[in-house]
């Protein structure tokens, strides 16, 4: 068992929406990895930061990422950081990975003021744009294909994705 794709990308572009609409257009179930994080622990991703630390969520996250790998047929999102972790990556490179490139003005516009997004705390355009230099790189390495956010509907960016996996 394994996804039938799994998309990667950071915060603002888009990975919960366009999985949903994946889902749909598949009639296959969605699953988010963050949102595992948050049953497992009994708490929001950002009481998890605050409380425990970036690490501790860090390694429910690189469990929950496993198990979804491991026991997810349908859609999978993971959280804009997953892809930080070396063992992560590894196991991503037996599976179909889109990269949900958006530049920094759409991410901004659509994160909006970062509440409840603990990694942006302070200067969200600063932490966005040091977040996507950081991270776009290894994005571009773990996915197979790469689809371009900016100024597109959700329907279009899933619509790109169904046509390139079809």
């Amino acid at each position: 068992m394994a996804p039938r794709v799994v998309l990667v990308g950071p915060m603002g572009a888009g990975k919960t929406t366009v999985a949903g609409l994946l889902g749909a257009a598949w009639g296959l179930p969605v699953r988010d990895t963050d949102a595992d994080v948050e049953a497992v622990a009994g708490r929001s991703v950002a009481d998890i930061f605050v409380e425990s630390g970036e690490q501790a969520f860090r390694d429910l996250e690189r469990t929950a990422v496993a198990a979804a790998l491991r026991e997810h047929d349908g859609v999978l999102a993971l959280g804009g950081g997953a892809v930080l972790d070396p063992t992560t990556r590894d196991l991503l490179r037996d599976h179909r990975v889109v990269f949900l490139r958006v530049g920094l003005s759409d991410a901004v516009s659509r994160v909006g003021l970062g509440v409840g997004r603990p990694l942006l705390l302070g200067n969200v355009r600063g932490r966005i744009k040091a977040l996507l230099d950081e991270r776009t790189p290894i994005y571009e390495e773990v996915a197979g294909l790469t689809v371009d956010t900016d100024g597109r509907t959700p329907e279009d960016v899933a619509r790109e994705i169904e046509e390139a996996l079809a």
